[in-house]
């Protein structure tokens, strides 16, 4: 993982079990070395699943075997050392694992239309009841 000099490392586990560590206690390494202990791991907390490096303004998105996806904000998850389990960040029945998390940017709670996010634009749909009747493209009759 090539990291920024800046934020933290969220490691998560199979069983759901997470922490946040601060860049500054993983030692920077050379090429030819076996890495550093991120996270401890047990029976109770299963294998490493993976890490992303985030900021407190960051949101993460765990996501499991079964679909279950949670939407936490980083800074609700404990900073502690690189030496320890963790916290639960997400509680999963006994046949459900976390296979995946992903960082999001955290965005404004209200955009106005036509705001700029990084080249996208942001556009306000009114949702009504009414459903489209046209025939879909595929239905067509074909031409001679």
């Amino acid at each position: 993982m090539i990291v920024a000099d800046i934020g933290d490392i969220l490691a998560a586990t199979e069983r759901g079990f997470g922490k946040r560590t601060e860049l500054g206690e993983f030692p920077r390494k050379g090429r030819g070395t076996q890495g550093v202990i991120a996270i401890q791991t047990s029976e109770r907390d299963g294998n490493m699943i993976g890490a992303v490096q985030v900021v407190e303004t960051h949101e993460v998105m765990l996501i499991s075997n079964q679909g279950t996806l949670v939407r936490t904000r980083v800074s609700e998850i404990a900073q502690v050392g690189r030496n320890t389990q963790g916290v639960t960040l997400i509680r999963l029945p006994d046949d459900e694992s976390l296979v995946s998390l992903a960082r999001l940017e955290a965005l404004p709670d209200e955009l106005e239309e036509g705001a700029d996010l990084d080249g996208a634009v942001a556009v306000v749909v009114e949702v009504t009841g009414e459903t489209d009747t046209a025939a879909p493209a595929g239905d067509a009759e074909p031409q001679a």
